[in-house]
């Protein structure tokens, strides 16, 4: 276990110079917001210090000092992990790249955008389209900032037709532990130049290296878009149409899947009552989210039937057309508000991010409900049907703290163990953080999980970048 030194007085003076009074925090003024993430069960561990950085030149020199003076720094964003990524297990420094949010110059020849990390990702992808472009990946946690959607990888709605967050980075500046500075990729669309070091710092979860400058590839707008929602009466039915509508020649640009508990919970907690629960007579338990997109209203209304006539081939209810814009917005808000739904209907919370073959879709999400059962924890999900990322919840109202976590255990590890017999992975886009790593472990083996160690003790020797997260261990402060 690395052992590492704290911030004494004379440090501290010297980080404050390096960002300056107002972007310096200490002791109490450390806000209660920089101990942990979304997902608070993982626990709340406090920095020492936090600066707030808005240049690649300020990142290197406190990484050059926080090096020298053997001092754990944990890089930060907008702090909406799910995972423990961004906490600072150890103390040291939270070095907080939030400020660090502008756009700085497009490309339109290249199709590309040059930004710094701290730029949310609803900034990034409204600015773009005021220019005809769109960036395409779609997490849907909009106020992520796009730094830590790389350092995670993330995927999002779209992931099924566009590919997640690594298929759009073509470059990066990246300030190595010890304060180095060092570009990586460059403004082209392929390569086979050696050792690709800039997908090794794609969801690396700021262990490796800081991100300060991204360049990222864009697509010009899509004409015309549809979304389309299929009542089925259960989700082992709705899944099992997913194979189909990939086959169908559609191109979807996402296709979702929800249950009829979390459309309710939604409806109730938004006021928006988008998704019917009765259609032609039938009462609806579970239902696919899909959109189309294309050059013409022509184009659209042919592939809108076909899936129409697909879906009832299926065993849809309907296929309800969702044209409008407002509509639209409706339904899309309804979808993104289901994690913000669980989290105001439960006190205790844990989570599953896995992703598995489409096809064991419906098997999985039967096998997590028995599970829950056998624990006395419900279970509460949703998730990218597209290409099979399920965000599955244990979730509990009336339990005590520590009762929760060993039986949210005894969950989790069931369904990763069943996971990993399906051929899928621990995590589709939330990533591994210091909450996954034992089910990484397990997954990959000893011999990539040592290969992954290796890795970061190339890159960071000391040990003093993000300490604790995806392969590391530490004595947690």
């Amino acid at each position: 276990m690395t052992k590492y030194n704290k911030i004494t007085p004379e440090i501290a003076e010297k980080l404050q110079a390096i960002v300056g009074e107002k972007r310096f925090f200490a002791g109490d003024a450390v806000k209660d917001d920089f101990s942990h993430d979304e997902m608070p069960i993982y626990g709340k561990y406090y920095p020492e210090v936090v600066c707030e950085v808005e240049s690649t030149d300020e990142v290197s020199q406190i990484m050059r000092l926080c090096c020298e003076n053997n001092i754990p720094v944990t890089p930060r964003g907008a702090g909406t992990g799910l995972v423990g990524g961004c906490v600072p297990l150890c103390g040291g420094v939270v070095l907080c790249t939030t400020r660090m949010n502008k756009i700085l110059s497009y490309d339109m020849n290249n199709l590309v955008v040059h930004i710094q990390p701290g730029v949310l990702l609803c900034d990034l992808a409204a600015d773009a389209l005021t220019r005809g472009l769109m960036y395409p990946p779609d997490p849907g946690e909009k106020t992520a900032t796009v730094g830590g959607n790389v350092s995670t990888n993330a995927g999002g709605m779209r992931a099924v037709k566009y590919g997640v967050t690594r298929d759009y980075v073509l470059a990066m500046t990246v300030v190595l532990p010890d304060g180095r500075v060092m570009e990586l990729g460059k403004t082209v669309c392929k390569t086979s130049s050696g050792y690709s070091l800039l997908h090794l710092m794609i969801g690396s979860e700021g262990t490796l290296g800081i991100i300060t400058e991204l360049t990222l590839k864009l697509i010009p707008k899509p004409a015309m878009d549809v979304s389309l929602i299929l009542p089925f009466s259960d989700v082992e039915t709705a899944i099992a149409s997913v194979p189909q509508i990939k086959l169908a020649n559609l191109d979807p640009q996402s296709i979702e899947f929800m249950e009829r508990d979390i459309v309710d919970s939604s409806a109730a907690f938004t006021g928006n009552s988008v998704f019917p629960t009765v259609v032609n007579g039938k009462e609806a338990g579970a239902y696919i989210l899909v959109t189309l997109v294309g050059d013409s209203e022509a184009e659209l209304t042919v592939k809108m039937d076909r899936l129409g006539e697909l879906a009832e081939s299926c065993g849809a209810y309907d296929t309800l057309v969702v044209w409008t814009d407002g509509l639209k917005k409706d339904v899309w808000a309804a979808r993104s508000a289901f994690l913000t739904v669980i989290e105001a209907d439960t006190k205790l919370l844990d989570e599953l991010d896995v992703v598995v073959p489409v096809d064991r879709i419906a098997d999985f999400l039967v096998y997590t409900r028995a599970a829950g059962k056998a624990e006395g924890i419900t279970i509460r999900n949703f998730g990218h049907a597209g290409d099979g990322n399920l965000h599955i919840y244990c979730c509990a109202n009336d339990m005590e703290l520590d009762e929760f976590k060993r039986r949210s255990k005894a969950v989790m590890d069931k369904c990763y163990a069943k996971c990993s017999e399906f051929g899928g992975q621990v995590s589709g886009e939330h990533a591994i953080g210091h909450a996954k790593k034992q089910y990484l472990h397990e997954s990959v083996g000893d011999t990539a999980f040592g290969l992954m160690q290796a890795i970061k003790q190339v890159f960071d020797p000391k040990g003093i970048l993000n300490p604790g997260k995806v392969c590391t261990n530490v004595e947690e402060v």
